[in-house]
């Protein structure tokens, strides 16, 4: 059955490549994978294979990577991506030695993938779950690991209609799981190989914040501001609420980093900030941008350093599919304020847990929020060290992970 369901995604994928622009991206770069594998791969290099669908998991996997690159040199670094999202941003990133899609996962490009490569070991991150490339693996004895990886009763390997692909999970050499309830569920299906380390991420957004730059025309506008309200990745949604709040209390400093940087999106927030001075970062200078309300983040790569210049924070996503990344505010030491759509997230349920974290579902709820953070210093505070602290204080999976694997 899973083989026919990817022939027929195959055939899915090469018809949509002839509308979309994003599909036609993917389509061309795993039919080019083979190819360039041939032509970049060193015969006598050993390769550790990292794969990650898209820039979330790379983030995830990020820290293993650069660890194993820094301390064993004597392995080169192969690093796949499945989406566009992930390849596109990131393909050019200098701690990997290839970097390529990775085919689909029919027998054929397997084989032909796994014979062009020839890993020594492979580290599949969160919910990387190949079928074909995993038995293959396991078939040529190349160990595999799944990390950061976390599993729900809800999932497909815990029906009784996906007890045949549930078998892919017994390739896997060894799990680094998140959380207890993945043990326990790993275990119901026979499957003891399992470490509770945590989320990878943790280690990864530390590293983020020791690597931030300073921003000077942020620091110009956010001078003297005793208020700074920073928004990252945020959709309509999300804007039209907490822009609203902003409309009639003025005394806060605001930056929006919205998650589509498109003039049509621009278009939109503009007109949610009629009244407001408002400045593009594009067309900032230190100048102009003391005198503005509102900054409007309209380009990428500056929101986790943006976040260092906050008070509040608020991270968008919780009205639609759901929540971006709440690490990157969250290990600044300011409260975390987030959207409904948050119960699949772990991260943002430990930080409510703990807090630092808070949800919201309406302006209503926002209004109150953002009044007691107003008029109640002491809840400002100790919101905002929660937060710190529930990152600190999960640090070390990679060094976990790192210490249970034989390199």
């Amino acid at each position: 059955m899973y083989q026919i369901v990817i022939y027929l995604y195959l055939f899915g994928v090469a018809v949509a490549s002839l509308f979309n622009k994003k599909v036609k991206k993917m389509w061309a770069g795993e039919r080019q994978a083979i190819r360039l594998l041939k032509a970049k791969v060193d015969p006598d290099a050993r390769y550790v294979w990292f794969h990650a669908a898209s820039l979330g998991e790379f983030e995830q996997g990020r820290p293993l990577i650069e660890r194993i690159r820094n301390e064993h040199p004597e392995y080169k670094i192969l690093l796949t991506f499945f989406s566009p999202s992930g390849y596109e941003v990131r393909k050019n990133y200098d701690g990997a030695d290839i970097i390529c899609y990775l085919p689909l996962d029919t027998i054929r490009n397997a084989r032909r993938f796994l014979r062009a490569v020839r890993p020594v070991m492979a580290f599949f991150i969160k919910y990387e779950f190949w079928y074909n490339y995993l038995h293959i693996l396991q078939h040529r004895g190349v160990p595999a690991y799944s990390v950061s990886s976390i599993f729900r009763p809800d999932q497909i390997f815990f029906q009784w209609y996906g007890r045949s692909y549930g078998r892919v999970l017994k390739c896997f050499t060894r799990f680094f799981v998140q959380n207890e309830e993945s043990k326990l569920l790993l275990s119901r299906l026979g499957i003891t190989a399992v470490e509770v380390v945590g989320d990878t991420r943790f280690d990864r957004v530390l590293q983020i914040k020791e690597a931030s730059k300073r921003l000077p025309l942020v620091e110009k506008f956010t001078a003297g501001a005793q208020k700074v309200f920073v928004a990252g990745s945020s959709w309509l949604p999300d804007e039209e609420i907490f822009l609203k709040y902003f409309s009639t209390h003025k005394d806060w400093k605001v930056i929006v980093a919205p998650h589509v940087v498109s003039e049509e999106h621009i278009a939109e927030i503009l007109d949610l900030l009629k009244g407001r001075r408002v400045i593009r970062y594009s067309e900032a200078t230190e100048t102009n941008v003391s005198a503005a309300d509102v900054l409007l983040i309209d380009c990428f790569g500056l929101l986790s350093s943006i976040y260092h210049y906050g008070t509040v924070s608020y991270v968008g996503g919780g009205f639609g599919v759901g929540i971006h990344n709440v690490l990157e505010a969250a290990v600044w030491d300011i409260p975390v304020i987030i959207g409904p759509n948050n119960k699949h997230f772990q991260e943002a349920q430990g930080l409510m847990t703990a807090q630092g974290g808070f949800e919201i579902d309406d302006y209503q709820a926002f209004s109150a929020l953002m009044m007691r953070f107003e008029t109640d210093a002491s809840f400002l505070q100790s919101a905002g060290r929660n937060a710190g602290e529930f990152v600190k204080s999960r640090v070390g999976s990679t060094e976990r992970i790192l210490g249970d694997i034989a390199l």
